[in-house]
């Protein structure tokens, strides 16, 4: 693992100044505005730019499946049969299971924390205290109705394999690597990946910044198309503790699951009416960080994301959420101008 670290530009190499760059530091400023909102800005870089332009300069949010960009590319016939056969068949029974899915699991958790007090820390509650057996049926329901649930969305196999690194140093850690680490940090391409990491971990599923090492989730900001991995956020890294590197990924022919430059209520639309779909995980084996990098969260995270990049076969982007909303916006206004 050191090897394959320091031949990748050294210890921090471009990453570092990368994440130093102004698009890094809008990337990880906290923004709650709508993803597909355009804006008088975004008119005037749809003005100046083409797509072709801004796919080239926004590449880790370009969408390549036969929907095209934004999910409103032009379909062959083929494709429009198909899809009118599937809003027809397949999505009313899909919407009502997952609605039952949904309801049968909020009464489990409604059952299960009963006269039990949550705890609240910054103006949220949370019931992560709770323990024994309501704990255990909260969290197995939770992993099998996740998986009921994918199974319901067209996902009826998927691919899991677990990886060794060759030239992995076994001083770093314990040689026990079945021992559950602090957080599993994911790449992150679709709201999908909630339901895989509670399915196979049974865990909560986090993007905030935390000192805590009892959650698990992803550490970048925003979803990719899914061949790009963004810069992490250290929330995951300020523990201290070893983490366990999960790649996803969700192979296609026609529809992407990937949410990248189309709007939620499209994706989940043509999520539907996707006959089968794909998803492909690698366990990579857990992460112990050196000396130097529990006292530099951000040397950890960089490592950790170098590592991952090489595995998964991902190209390293210095860009973030607040590209992806301008690349976004803009594709909005040509939109509407056509």
């Amino acid at each position: 693992m050191a090897t394959e670290l320091k031949n990748l530009s050294g210890s921090n190499g471009t990453l570092a100044q990368h994440e130093n760059s102004p698009h890094a530091a809008a990337g990880q400023a906290k923004d709650q505005r709508p993803l597909l909102k355009s804006d008088s800005n975004a008119g005037v870089a749809a003005a100046t730019e083409s797509i072709e332009e801004m796919e080239k300069k926004y590449a880790p949010y370009v969408r390549r499946d036969v929907y095209g960009t934004l999910g409103r590319g032009p379909l062959e016939t083929k494709e429009k049969v198909l899809l009118g056969l599937a809003m027809v068949i397949l999505v009313p029974i899909r919407l009502v299971v997952g609605m039952l899915i949904l309801v049968l699991y909020y009464l489990v958790c409604r059952i299960c924390t009963l006269f039990s007090a949550p705890n609240r820390d910054e103006e949220q509650e949370d019931y992560s205290h709770m323990s024994g057996w309501r704990r255990e049926v909260v969290v197995n329901c939770g992993r099998f109705l996740s998986r009921a649930m994918l199974f319901t969305l067209g996902f009826y196999w998927i691919s899991e394999s677990r990886r060794s690194l060759s030239d992995q140093d076994d001083s770093r850690g314990p040689n026990d690597e079945s021992q559950m680490p602090g957080a599993i940090v994911s790449n992150h391409v679709s709201h999908l990946d909630i339901l895989y990491h509670i399915k196979c971990l049974g865990c909560v599923y986090v993007q905030r910044e935390s000192k805590s090492s009892d959650f698990k989730g992803v550490a970048e900001g925003t979803t990719t198309n899914g061949d790009f991995l963004l810069p992490f956020k250290t929330g995951a890294f300020l523990a201290k503790a070893p983490v366990l590197p999960v790649i996803l990924r969700y192979p296609y022919s026609r529809f992407s699951p990937a949410w990248d430059s189309i709007s939620g209520v499209r994706h989940i639309v043509l999520l539907l009416c996707q006959f089968v779909n794909y998803m492909e995980v690698v366990h990579l084996p857990v992460y112990y960080p050196s000396e130097e990098e529990k006292e530099d969260p951000k040397l950890y995270a960089n490592n950790v994301r170098k590592l991952m990049a090489i595995e998964g076969n991902l190209v390293l982007s210095d860009i973030g959420l607040a590209e992806k909303r301008i690349y976004h916006a803009a594709l909005n206004g040509l939109f509407s101008q056509s």
